[in-house]
């Protein structure tokens, strides 16, 4: 027991000191790189370090453990689910910093991005291109989710796909969420997205409201038949160079025990290349409650997600759901979490979750930008989008929406909605808006940088694993049909 500690503790700094040593170029090798051909040395540092921080705490906190098989095995699984779930990012990245240059998509997507240790929910009318675009400015290393599009949407509008699928190069890493319950459709949609290189493709397996999981069958609905989610997401990955993951809930009315959860996971994953779910810890509800209620009436079950991460170790898993604070997300992987998905609490309150993503979620150093600097860069992309597809597609109004939230708690929030409202009635550009509202706020609040709020919630996760649901078990029929 004790070699096997002594071996952990040192075994996966040496790897990563290869790497580094391989990154910075062995005996002497010149790994200049320019901006068209290569990726930065920056850039495989920061992914290195990161990483190695990662993994270094686990392996500290392994250390300090009692030895025994068990808890050493358990402590070390997300140290090596970070290698095994992103390996073929830290590949094609080694490999092309040593002399190729970047001529696939593959490369161009895996290469540059860090892992999505957080997550921007996808949200219907919230999550636009518009949002994501202020997003990316607060925070490089995010993972932005569009809002779902259905798929008979793409296929029917291929005329027209820019308005549904186009995004600014700079929004990378980007997830399209996709949403049906036809495969031909799912297929096509995928195919068709394909040219836009997004970094992802999610199947929408969560969403509880009427109009998808009841008139429309999908959503939610889909957890009631995983074959299906498994062909339609063979027919996705087939058509399409980026990876695949299914977003789904805990479970449905009354299929709800963690034992049909695990039968959900283990069809899916073993019909299909999906190895990436992102789990709404809640259940949803068919019948009876709003889309609003389904996300506070089910209670969170947090142990069936961690549950997962000991019975599924070859996968990766994201939490979603009930996350406020990026104290809150820093919890739940030192629980073992892969990632963190948030949703609410990055649109309502985006200086302030988004802010510290880079530096506290990923290790980096902070851009150090202020609200200032994110508003000159936002109007500059404003104006610019303003009509693009027609008379007012989009207009003042839906460009600034996001930028409503900014302001969050800040001194001169209510007064700036205020003037933000009478200016919409006649502003013509997003440089008028904001000139004609952003008086309203000290140049103290305009050019400071994101401050951290002190939490009481970073012991949420402490006790989870002393509650996790009994061990899963595959049934004699699943080993059969496997």
């Amino acid at each position: 027991m004790f070699l096997y500690a002594t071996l952990s503790l040192y075994t996966l700094p040496a790897i990563l000191f290869i790497i580094q040593y391989t990154l910075e170029g062995g005996a002497g090798q010149n790994l200049s790189r320019d901006d068209s051909g290569f990726v930065p040395d920056s850039t495989c540092y920061d992914l290195l370090r990161a990483i190695m921080m990662k993994c270094g705490a686990y392996t500290l906190f392994s250390s300090l453990s009692p030895v025994n098989l068990s808890s050493l095995k358990f402590h070390h699984r997300p140290s090596f689910n970070l290698l095994y779930g992103y390996s073929t990012q830290l590949r094609t990245l080694c490999c092309h910093s040593l002399k190729h240059p970047i001529h696939t998509k593959d490369v161009m997507v895996s290469g540059h991005y860090l892992p999505p240790w957080f997550s921007v929910a996808p949200m219907m009318e919230w999550t636009d291109n518009h949002y994501r675009t202020l997003a990316r400015f607060i925070s490089k290393h995010a993972w932005l989710y569009t809002e779902m599009v259905v798929a008979e949407t793409i296929v029917h509008q291929n005329d027209n796909l820019d308005r549904f699928l186009a995004f600014p190069p700079e929004q990378h890493p980007i997830v399209l969420q996709l949403g049906g319950s036809n495969l031909d459709n799912l297929a096509k949609a995928a195919e068709l997205a394909n040219a836009y290189q997004y970094d992802e493709i999610n199947l929408n397996c969560g969403c509880p409201s009427g109009k998808v999981a009841g008139h429309g069958c999908f959503g939610v609905r889909l957890m009631l038949d995983p074959k299906f989610v498994g062909e339609a997401m063979s027919a996705i990955a087939v058509n399409s160079d980026a990876s695949v993951s299914v977003k789904c809930r805990i479970g449905v009315d009354d299929h709800d025990s963690y034992d049909q959860l695990c039968d959900f996971i283990y069809t899916v994953s073993s019909q299909s290349p999906t190895r990436h779910f992102i789990i709404h810890a809640r259940k949803a509800l068919l019948n009876g409650i709003s889309p609003a209620e389904n996300r506070r009436v089910p209670p969170l079950k947090y142990e069936y997600v961690f549950g997962l991460l000991r019975d599924f170790p070859d996968l990766q898993f994201t939490l979603n759901g009930g996350i406020t604070n990026i104290d809150e997300v820093n919890a739940a992987q030192k629980g073992g979490a892969h990632g963190v998905m948030v949703g609410r609490a990055a649109y309502n309150n985006p200086w302030s979750t988004l802010g510290h993503v880079d530096s506290s979620v990923y290790g980096l150093p902070s851009s150090g930008i202020s609200r200032r600097q994110v508003l000159e860069h936002f109007q500059v992309y404003g104006d610019s989008i303003l009509g693009k597809y027609g008379p007012n597609k989009p207009n003042v109004r839906q460009v600034v929406k996001p930028l409503l939230n900014l302001f969050h708690s800040e001194p001169g929030n209510g007064l700036w909605k205020r003037k933000a409202d009478a200016a919409l009635h006649h502003c013509t550009t997003i440089k008028s808006f904001l000139e004609e509202t952003l008086e309203a706020f000290p140049d103290s609040v305009l050019d400071s940088t994101p401050e951290r709020s002190p939490s009481a919630s970073e012991d949420t996760f402490t006790d989870i694993h002393q509650s996790l649901p009994p061990q899963y078990k595959l049934k004699e029929q699943e080993l059969l049909y496997a």
